[in-house]
Parts: structure tokens; sequence; C-alpha cells
């Protein structure tokens, strides 16, 4: 069929497809390069497009280009029935890449499962519930149980990068999930979670500091564990006021904080450490921060809650925070490899169960290579990153 022809679509698709994938008219107009009245009158069924133009809303949509072809669009649940309820985002409303990050992850999980049962291994199962009439410490302590982390460990660890790595591994040996998104602005999401049951997903924004990563990830996993209470439900199905549903991200945050920097152990590397050395000031909560490979504002209001200084010492130290940060230049990205990026998104217990489905033939070369997006060319290499992933660090984006 030559691309310059006409080729006739249904216009059901083609609205569906536009706004299943979260693009204003116009926007999408604009990214295939065409005016907003022709994109409307391929919709409205008015004009049709050529196949080179179907082949261009495939890509912009990501969707199969079969999809264009069929008389009418799927039949699918709703992205909010998956994810937590996030800050700031209306279900429905999310932007085009957080729509396309949430269906990828999505994708993965089912196919995780799937691989599982070809070949014959159980599915982890994350059955760990918190409930909100719980302390967080309480919960906090449970949830260190549960990944094996011990002081001496996480005072073992040279790094944040090794930080993150340990944390990540802690996570993903329980029974969840853990990937990263790229290209969503870290205003939109520094993370997410998906409620589904078995393999939850917990997601972290590759654009995290690594010492924020760990805290984001704790996070998640406190959700993942309301959920598992029946504290909470997917975004489709939240029904409480802000007010109420802000009372649920600060007992996340607590926990997630005291996950991080138990009691005992804050109080040991206080001493340890001769804290406070000028009065709480930016120098020594960013020593103290480094302890425990945290962000220094994590360490503030950790030290807050704990009440080793006051609200106003607080809001003060906050102020002369965010002024020094302001004064920082920010960092430019640098050069990921492939395999080091399809890893960090991925995750260890996802690759490798792809790669086994592979070598026993489960699956073809091309399904791999589209399941981890990555060329075959690099696996040997992700096979060899597999085994040194702890502590490398290499899913930075």
């Amino acid at each position: 069929m030559p691309s310059t022809l006409p080729v006739p679509v249904s216009t059901a698709v083609l609205l569906w497809a536009r706004q299943e994938s979260g693009y204003p008219l116009e926007t999408a107009a604009k990214k295939l390069h065409i005016k907003a009245d022709r994109l409307s009158d391929w919709e409205q069924g008015e004009r049709q497009p050529t196949l080179k133009q179907i082949e261009n809303l495939a890509k912009l949509y990501h969707r199969p280009l079969s999809l264009f072809f069929q008389p009418k669009p799927p039949s699918i649940p709703s992205l909010a029935t998956e994810y937590r309820r996030l800050p700031g985002i209306v279900p429905g409303a999310e932007s085009p890449e957080l729509r396309f990050a949430l269906r990828k992850m999505s994708a993965r999980r089912e196919t995780m499962l799937q691989l599982l049962v070809e070949l014959g291994e159980s599915t982890p199962v994350f059955e760990h519930p918190a409930h909100l009439s719980e302390t967080p410490a309480t919960v906090a302590n449970r949830l260190r149980a549960i990944l094996a982390i011990s002081p001496d460990d996480q005072r073992a660890w040279a790094s944040e990068w090794q930080a993150w790595a340990a944390w990540r591994d802690a996570v993903e040996r329980v029974g969840v999930l853990v990937f990263q998104f790229p290209k969503v602005p870290l205003s939109e999401a520094r993370g997410l979670s998906l409620l589904r049951s078995p393999l939850p997903v917990a997601a972290i924004n590759p654009k995290e500091t690594p010492e924020s990563r760990a805290f984001t990830l704790i996070h998640e996993v406190v959700h993942l564990m309301l959920a598992a209470g029946k504290e909470e439900a997917p975004a489709a199905r939240e029904s409480r006021d802000n007010e109420a549903w802000s009372a649920v991200e600060r007992f996340a945050e607590e926990t997630a904080s005291h996950t991080l920097v138990p009691e005992a152990m804050l109080a040991q590397e206080i001493r340890a450490g001769g804290f406070p050395r000028n009065g709480w000031d930016i120098g020594d909560v960013r020593g103290l921060a480094r302890r425990f490979k945290i962000t220094p504002l994590a360490m503030a209001t950790r030290l807050r809650a704990s009440g080793y200084f006051d609200w106003n010492h607080y809001l003060g130290w906050k102020r002369g925070w965010d002024a020094y940060v302001a004064t920082l230049k920010p960092k430019t990205g640098g050069f990921s490899h492939p395999v080091s990026m399809a890893l960090g998104r991925a995750g260890k217990p996802f690759t490798q169960t792809v790669l086994e489905a592979l070598a026993t033939n489960r699956i073809t070369v091309v399904n791999a290579a589209h399941y981890l997006d990555l060329k075959a060319v690099y696996f040997e290499k992700l096979k060899g990153a597999l085994i040194a992933r702890p502590g490398a660090g290499g899913d930075d984006e």
C-alpha cells in the first residue's frame, strides 16, 4: 500500500488513542508537525490520514500500528485503578509521559507474572500489612526487620549509590518489583506504586539523587503496606478529602524516615560524631546525613521529629538550606550505558526472569529485547551487570 494514499481508519480509535495517551488536540498536532484542524478532521472522519501519518500517530501514542485498523477502541481499565493516589495528580489527567510510564510498568508486571508461570516458578507474595492506627516507629521497626537491614549493614555502605542499591535489593527480595520511570518531571511524581497483588510495584523517578531515592522507595513501600492492610485504595477508588489524604502521606513520610533512621541508631550516631558541633547548623546536619546516606533536608526533618530541635529552629534551618541550595549549579547528566539504563529501569528480578526465559527457549530474542528495551547485542554485558550490580550505582540516567 503506497504510504501517500489516504487510509480508512476508525475515527473512534483515533480519538481514543489520543485521549488515552493524555494529549490535548493542539499538543498532539504540534508533535505530529501538522495543523490541529487536520488532526481534528481525521478524528471526525472528514479527512483520512495516509499510512505514513498513521505510523507517526502510532509512534507518538506508543500504540501498535495494528490498533488503528481495528473497528473500535479496545476496552481497558483506567490507569488510576492501579496506581496509588498521587499529590496534585487528577486521575485521568496524567501527563502523556506519566501515562506511558504507568502503562510500561504495568505491562512489565504482567509479563513477569506470565514468565514465572512459563518457567514453573512460584510468584513472590508481599504480605506485610500496616495500619494507620499504628505508630510510624512501630511500622518502621517491622519494615526494617522484613528488609533485613541492620545498623551495621547501613554503616558499612561506602556511598549513597551503594546505599540505594542495598535498599533496592532488599525491597526486591520481599516480593516487590522496583522500577524506574524516566522522562517524567520530578514536579509531577518522585515516586509511585502500583497497588496490585501479587508483585506490587514501587517505582522511582531516576531524576532523584541517590540519597533521595532510598527515602522515596521506602515511602512507596509503606503505601504498599497500607494497601495490604486495606487502609489505602488505588487512585480511582480513593475517596478521602485532601486533609485526610495528607494524614496518610504524613504517615508514609514519617514511617520512611524512621525506617531509614531508627531512633536508637540516630542517638548512637549523634554521640559517636559529637553532634551538634555548631548548634545544628547546615554543616552539622549535612555531616549526620552523610552517615545515613540521606539528604540533609530529610535528616533535619528527622531531627525535628525526634526533638533534637524545635519547629522554630527547623524553619530557620530550612530557610538557610533553601538559600544554600539556590546557589548550587544544577548537575548535568552524563552518558549512561544502555545496559545500566535497562537494568535501572527494569530491576533485577524482572531482568533475571526475562534472561532465564530466553535461556530456556520460553521466549525469543526479539521478545527479550522488547521486554528489556535493550538490543540483544548487549545481553552478555547485561548478565555481567546483574552479577556486579550491588553497590555499583550504575542505574543513573
